[in-house]
């Protein structure tokens, strides 16, 4: 039972994130809608809208009043992310990248670090992005080959960052490098966007997400100062592991939601406009169980979501949450996805209805933060008591 106090802030929290929510899905829905055809179109990396997004402030979510941060946590975080998802899952993987970015600061930075960056990241005027996987190791955090050498007061990096969320918009890259041997052997650092000898490599257009970019950075002797190490020197499998799991999966998770309930809302929307045999598909039988399945689907999905941050912003061990609630969420979006392309038939296949961009889209959320199977892993392993690091309780939030 609730204690009368406890109660009121129960209700003035739920109060508060419901105006979150329709905050942003005001926002979304009047700045954001109008230009997701144009993104399709070009399929370039969307500069403008990304900042003004960033410029709303809720990129720091997360972040500390102290250093200009919102201050609502991971399920005010999540939130965000849904309802930016939800009109344009691109910008939702802008938002999403933006916060790996930010939770390295937050947990690992220096208070000169944190004075430095957060303020701006919270503002909106410095978009971050955290750079770990590699062509040749893939997301196998041990074996990286990226390099970051002591030279006096620098640090020289050189290697190959792939997959990097924001990569072409980010002013702010904390890169993960070797720098000696084992699991204690890497670091992690700070890396200015223009700083000489790092390079972008092209653009690449991908089968969905359009506007977002995740590219590759190249480091060819780039020269940092050795205050731009993140952390301990041989802290960078914790900066790399601790974003993933506290950030990344419940990240990705809420990008998934928002897809989710896209295809629902557009699928409910179609069944009821097309008619067959004189009356709306919405009343088929077999029609009506595919959309209960998808809305069971939509149900269990958003449960797993928010129980877990729910559990994460109450400072509870919840790693094998998270974990689930990103396996559930994209188990569930792909079997809707299979779904409402069988309500659509082949209206699903053409673009003059959103359906096939939902399920592009949906198709790079399974990969990043650790696949389906790695997830799978990580739950046995949980339940057969392996041993393995509770980052949800080795960090505190901001």
């Amino acid at each position: 039972m609730y204690t009368e106090a406890e109660e009121r802030l129960r209700a003035a929290r739920t109060e508060a994130e419901q105006a979150l929510r329709k905050e942003v899905r005001a926002f979304a829905e009047r700045e954001v809608t109008p230009l997701v055809d144009a993104m399709e179109a070009a399929r370039s990396v969307e500069h403008n809208l990304a900042r003004l997004i960033a410029q709303q402030g809720w990129l720091g979510a997360t972040i500390d009043p102290a250093y200009g941060g919102m201050g609502v946590g991971h399920m005010g975080k999540t939130i965000i992310i849904e309802e930016i998802s939800r009109t344009s899952p691109a910008m939702g993987a802008m938002v999403q990248a933006s916060q790996l970015g930010a939770s390295m600061l937050i947990h690992f930075g220096s208070t000169r670090q944190k004075k430095r960056w957060l303020p701006k990241i919270a503002a909106g005027t410095v978009l971050p992005t955290i750079a770990v996987t590699e062509p040749a190791s893939g997301s196998h955090v041990l074996g990286m080959e990226t390099t970051a050498r002591r030279d006096g007061k620098h640090y020289i990096l050189n290697g190959h960052k792939t997959y990097v969320g924001n990569s072409h918009i980010a002013d702010l890259h904390g890169v993960v490098a070797r720098t000696g041997p084992g699991s204690n052997g890497l670091s992690a650092f700070l890396v200015e966007n223009n700083r000489p000898g790092l390079t972008l490599a092209p653009h690449r257009e991908a089968l969905g997400l359009h506007g977002f970019s995740f590219g590759d950075l190249i480091f060819d002797n780039c020269r940092i100062p050795a205050g731009n190490r993140l952390g301990k020197k041989g802290q960078g499998l914790d900066v790399a592991y601790s974003s993933s799991i506290l950030y990344g999966r419940p990240n990705l998770t809420a990008v998934a939601l928002g897809i989710h309930q896209a295809i629902r809302d557009e699928t409910i929307t179609y069944a009821q406009e097309r008619h067959l045999y004189g009356k709306p598909l919405a009343r088929l039988d077999t029609v009506k169980q595919r959309l209960g399945q998808i809305e069971s689907n939509l149900m269990s999905a958003r449960l797993a979501a928010y129980d877990a941050v729910a559990r994460l912003d109450r400072r509870q061990p919840c790693d094998t949450y998270l974990i689930n609630a990103k396996y559930e969420g994209i188990e569930a979006l792909t079997e809707t996805a299979a779904l409402a392309g069988k309500i659509h038939g082949a209206a699903a296949l053409f673009t003059d209805r959103p359906f096939q961009r939902y399920k592009r889209d949906a198709e790079h959320l399974w990969a990043p933060a650790g696949t389906g199977d790695i997830q799978l892993l990580r739950l046995s392993e949980a339940a057969g008591d392996t041993p393995h690091p509770q980052w949800s309780q080795l960090l505190r939030q901001g």
